[in-house]
């Protein structure tokens, strides 16, 4: 009966220092671990107390990892609702304003604190928004429309006819830029007066556009491509291969960088010339962009984050979480406001020091 306790007793040890928890099981793929010798017991390679600690050792880093994530994440971001299925987002100085695609409606929040400061009713599922100085101009993809609204106060001062299911809208300085998906070409409108001084042909299923500071770069999301036009006159300058489903782009001073949908990437282009600088891989199904003044900060709007890249060399610098369905993203001079779409919220990410 003595041998029996003794056996039994040992076996219990043994089974306490080389059965993992179920939490340890769970982690498993997260914490590589050597595989011992079928022929020698875990035991016999080394002390018990060195075992122990190498499991407590494993916790703590686990720990260390997800405090790191949380200071870097959730402690450092604020999330504020907006209306249904917002989508395009701009920064007009003051205020950030957002567009909700199922409301149909634009809402106005202040960005110290995300107050909501006003909702106005524009066209049927509006997408992408603009800021031209003192207006905001947004895009109705089911209107076929752009509304012009006084940023002051959100009066509407006027609706223009454009293309097919517009998505984008830039200015340039003087005019107004749209991308009319349905109709594969952009529309040119003075912003003065709404007038439209022209439509390009360009890729199929134009989304995204910007302005370089001399010409205007739209996204052909269904041409794998961009078209670069001279936005004094339309004239297209040249088209560039980028990545699978591009969706938007964003400058930062000397390049053009695009988001890859389809293909996990964002492409850097020199825009003088249009030679491809770097694909950098970044979370699933990335989707907007905006350049900060330094990095660049994409939307995954598979991955429900946000990549954040250092434009000079394409370096990650980190990735954060954000809602469901991420899309549209700007910078107001101080944090990036992020665009969850499935979620009905965006999403504020203060500086992380």
């Amino acid at each position: 009966m003595k041998l029996f306790k003794n056996i039994f007793t040992k076996i219990l040890f043994i089974l306490s220092v080389s059965t993992p928890s179920c939490a340890e099981v769970n982690e498993i793929h997260t914490i590589p671990a050597e595989t011992p010798s079928r022929s020698i017991s875990p035991i016999d390679q080394q002390p018990p107390s060195t075992v122990t600690d190498k499991i407590i050792d494993a916790e703590d880093a686990r720990f260390k990892g997800l405090k790191q994530w949380c200071e870097a994440t959730t402690c450092s971001r604020s999330t504020f609702t907006v209306g249904l299925q917002p989508y395009g987002i701009a920064f007009d100085g003051e205020n950030i304003w957002v567009s909700n695609q199922n409301s149909n409606s634009l809402t106005k929040l202040r960005p110290n604190n995300g107050a909501v400061l006003g909702t106005y009713v524009v066209g049927f599922y509006p997408m992408g928004v603009a800021f031209d100085g003192t207006y905001i101009w947004v895009a109705n993809s089911g209107s076929n429309s752009v509304t012009k609204l006084r940023a002051s106060d959100g009066t509407i001062l006027d609706t223009y006819v454009v293309g097919f299911h517009p998505y984008g809208i830039v200015f340039d300085g003087v005019n107004i830029w749209v991308t009319n998906s349905g109709s594969n070409d952009v529309t040119k409108l003075r912003a003065s007066d709404g007038a439209v001084l022209g439509t390009y042909a360009v890729g199929f299923n134009p989304r995204g556009v910007i302005f370089d500071g001399a010409d205007i770069w739209v996204v052909n999301s269904n041409s794998n491509s961009v078209t670069k036009l001279r936005a004094s006159d339309g004239t297209i300058l040249s088209t560039y291969a980028v990545g699978w489903i591009p969706k938007w782009a964003a400058f930062d001073g000397a390049n053009i960088w695009v988001t890859n949908y389809s293909s996990g990437t964002v492409t850097k282009l020199r825009a003088s010339d249009g030679a491809v600088l770097g694909n950098y891989a970044v979370g699933i199904y990335p989707y907007g962009i905006t350049f900060d003044g330094t990095n660049i900060w994409v939307t995954n709007a598979g991955s429900n984050t946000a990549t954040k890249i250092l434009a000079g060399d394409g370096t990650i610098v980190d990735t954060y979480t954000v809602g469901i369905n991420p899309r549209g993203v700007t910078f107001d001079g101080s944090n990036v406001w992020v665009v969850n779409y499935d979620s009905n919220t965006v999403t504020k990410l203060q500086p992380i020091l």
